[in-house]
């Protein structure tokens, strides 16, 4: 087993002054955004699966809205970086430089976030903000329905991300070149009977989710359409169907579509066979017991081991049946640093015996202090990576 990172760290500090520096490797282009000037495209990547982010760094225009509309920290991340994993069916990782989304302006995204409005509800909303115009009225969610103390028809739409690939000519001139769009759909639908009252819960069926979300992904198309800087651009846009608020794991992406330079029309729509689950759990014994029966093999080894044992939960991610990535979590109290480093040795040694070298895997140990250790197995890596906290 390779030496555990408590020494690594050590010869990481001694070789950081002779390290090159990609600061002075970065390439300076020029951008004809709206904003002209300098940019910086950083000069190395850490990851065939993500973008080179154009600096300096621009917050997208509805930065801090998907913090408040999104339900978990889970559905955050993988709305984000799902968003990502999808643009690349359109845009080249190596071609394309990644921006947040500048193009829909944060008033327009909350409007449209909004529900429709009829002209009565307009006018009794204006008697109480009178800056309201009617011009505001383009909420994408449908119009309120229900009667006092019932439930309406559901808000559908809970956020829209934007993400933006800029591209470099010949000229030295980074200019936009593509646009993703994420459409988060809610799979439970919260509401209220009285102001003041209890929250009530209403799921919505997947087959409403789906066509709920292409009608409004057509909207959406027409109005970018109608941006002068969006008419040519080539737009891909996607469902992100969000788990419920007390999920444990995150929502996925179910489909998308693209839409040619110069269209308003949307190509034919694609399936996203991505889904989480949980470990251990009815759904994951019922789909992939097999991958279920390693998990609580090494969850039963663990448990052997130590006594003050809190649980064992893992978070597992497929692309279509195939088991993808591994994420698991193991809070524990250690009365020493020394029994913290016997147990992460110990865990190492279980997550090279019970899991494939194909899946990538990664071990979080945690106690009340915080965290403790990192153990991260890459696919087809003989070697892990370990870290100990200090």
């Amino acid at each position: 087993m390779r030496k555990f990172s408590l020494l690594a760290l050590s010869l990481v500090f001694l070789l950081s002054a002779c390290a090159p520096n990609f600061q002075k490797q970065n390439e300076v282009v020029q951008t004809k955004e709206k904003v002209k000037g300098k940019a910086i495209i950083p000069k190395y990547n850490i990851s065939d699966s993500y973008y080179r982010t154009i600096l300096p760094f621009e917050p997208g225009e509805a930065r801090g809205l998907v913090v408040n509309n999104i339900n978990t920290r889970y559905d955050l991340n993988e709305f984000e970086m799902g968003l990502m994993r999808i643009a690349q069916n359109s845009f080249d990782t190596e071609k394309y430089l990644f921006r947040e989304g500048r193009e829909i302006k944060g008033d327009i995204i909350r409007l449209w976030l909004n529900r429709k409005y009829t002209k009565e509800q307009f006018n009794v909303l204006q008697k109480d903000n009178k800056e309201l115009k009617e011009s505001e009225n383009i909420g994408l969610n449908p119009v309120d329905t229900g009667k006092k103390g019932e439930p309406s028809s559901p808000i559908y739409l809970a956020h829209i991300l934007e993400h933006d690939y800029l591209i470099k000519n010949e000229n030295d001139k980074v200019t936009l070149g593509g646009v993703t769009i994420g459409l988060a759909l809610n799979s439970v639908y919260y509401y209220k009977k009285t102001s003041d009252g209890d929250t009530f819960e209403q799921k919505i069926p997947h087959s409403e989710i789906v066509r709920e979300g292409k009608k409004i992904a057509a909207e959406v198309v027409k109005r970018m359409r109608n941006t002068n800087s969006l008419k040519e651009i080539p737009i891909t846009i996607a469902l992100f169907e969000q788990a419920s608020k007390s999920s444990v794991v995150p929502g996925n992406f179910i489909t998308y579509s693209t839409v040619d330079k110069g269209s308003a029309t949307l190509n034919s729509w694609e399936n996203v066979n991505e889904k989480y689950y949980l470990f251990p759990s009815k759904d994951a014994q019922d789909e992939h017991r097999d991958d279920v029966t390693a998990f609580l093999n090494f969850k039963q080894d663990v448990e052997e081991y130590f006594p003050n044992y809190n649980g064992v939960i893992g978070r597992a991610f497929y692309m279509g049946d195939q088991l993808q990535d591994l994420s698991i979590t193991i809070p524990i109290q250690f009365y020493g640093k020394t029994e913290g480093i016997g147990f992460t040795q110990y865990v190492t040694g279980l997550v090279m015996e019970h899991f494939p070298k194909y899946l990538s895997v990664s071990v979080s140990v945690t106690s009340v202090d915080g965290p403790e250790a990192l153990i991260v197995r890459k696919a087809n890596e003989t070697e892990p990576f370990v870290h100990i906290y200090q």
